[in-house]
């Protein structure tokens, strides 16, 4: 009988069948339900755009203003959550903060009983709702500023933008924000999608199942690239040591943040909206001297790298925007967070139609049949 495959990471084994998105990786095409993300990101909203992922089609008029009005009733947190977050280290990291916050809405709101449909999709407007003000909340708190209570007259990501900053964001910033989440709101099957699919079949609780999709998240090769793609802009330092810092790093083989991706061989289509965002936002900001240096970067690794189908993807844009907003670095993954929940939950609901435990093979390699040894006979 012969060995299975091995392939690490799972590349390209089949894990789930799913109808919530689309990738073609060669035509830089990626659709939530069948429709582009540019569309998405450029006409609807994150809250439509959530009601689409979770409930498959796009909403009626009277859908989308229930659902909005339950997202905004849903957005306060109970006292006890705050005075447990209260208590987290100032030091600590908002992934970390964010990963046990959300562990600890399942116990306030248990909901183990997940054939119960009525009380899921209450735990999905929840954490949708919640996840904002849990991030909001210890990053105030950790820089001793009072949390900020969250607004029922502003959107979704309108009323983010307040929490963190206690003042509103203009039209543009809060259209460009929404379109962010919107953006990063689903993406197939990556590391932190298969993480929830795979603590969903075992039928915990949907609290657990972000819990583990955020700490999957949190590592740095699924959810930290933006944020070192401005580390690597640092390090680049003006737009005309772009070209050779880019030479040298390929001919060092450095690894190069924000360039590539498993599926895509050609410009991540979420990475064109997002440079046409950032347009909007350094019309109200300034355009950086970061900006252009990652225009000259590009410029250069369409030339070097492109051959090769390495081309820019959503993250070598995303932090640049999100540091024109005035957001720090280390909420950039809890950020991703709090749009990607919707995917999230979109594949849990979706595990759960037919649900079987995840449980795959391995490949032995270690030893067989070794003898016990009384320590007093170990060399």
């Amino acid at each position: 009988m012969s060995e299975p495959e091995y392939r690490p990471g799972l590349a390209d084994v089949p894990v789930a069948e799913s109808s919530i998105s689309f990738i073609d990786g060669q035509r830089a095409r990626l659709e939530y339900r069948g429709i582009a993300v540019e569309a998405l990101a450029r006409e609807s909203t994150f809250e439509e755009t959530s009601w689409l992922l979770l409930k498959g089609e796009l909403p009626t008029q009277k859908e989308l203003a229930i659902f909005d009005s339950q997202l905004k009733e849903h957005r306060k947190l109970k006292y006890k959550l705050c005075d447990m977050i209260k208590c987290m280290p100032e030091s600590g990291h908002p992934m970390a903060a964010l990963q046990a916050s959300v562990a600890g809405l399942g116990m306030f709101y248990p909901a183990r009983d997940v054939s119960n449909s009525k009380t899921n999709w209450e735990s999905v407007v929840r954490l949708i709702a919640k996840l904002p003000t849990l991030v909001a909340t210890f990053h105030r708190l950790r820089h001793g500023d009072d949390a900020i209570a969250p607004r029922e007259d502003l959107s979704h990501a309108a009323n983010f933008y307040w929490m963190l900053f206690g003042r509103e964001p203009s039209t543009a910033v809060a259209r460009v924000l929404d379109a962010c989440f919107v953006l990063h709101a689903e993406h197939q099957m990556n590391a932190s999608t298969f993480s929830a699919r795979v603590t969903g079949s075992t039928l915990a609780d949907p609290y657990s199942v972000v819990a583990a999709a955020v700490g999957t998240l949190s590592g740095p090769l699924h959810g930290g690239a933006n944020e070192e793609v401005l580390d690597m802009l640092d390090e680049i330092g003006e737009p005309s040591k772009a070209t050779g810092w880019l030479e040298h790093a390929v001919a060092t083989k450095k690894k190069i943040m924000g360039m590539g991706h498993r599926v895509y061989k050609v410009k991540d289509p979420r990475a064109t909206v997002l440079q046409e965002l950032a347009e909007h936002v350094f019309a109200e900001s300034g355009r950086p001297v970061r900006y252009d240096l990652t225009l000259q970067l590009e410029a250069a690794a369409v030339k070097i790298l492109g051959p090769k189908g390495i081309y820019p993807n959503v993250d070598f844009f995303s932090g640049i925007v999100y540091e024109a907003l005035g957001i720090p670095r280390d909420l950039f993954t809890p950020i991703f967070a709090v749009a990607r929940v919707s995917g999230w939950l979109s594949h849990w609901l979706e595990q759960l139609k037919n649900n079987r435990i995840f449980r795959p093979e391995q490949i032995f390699t270690g030893t067989n049949d070794c003898p016990y040894t009384p320590i007093d006979q170990r060399p």
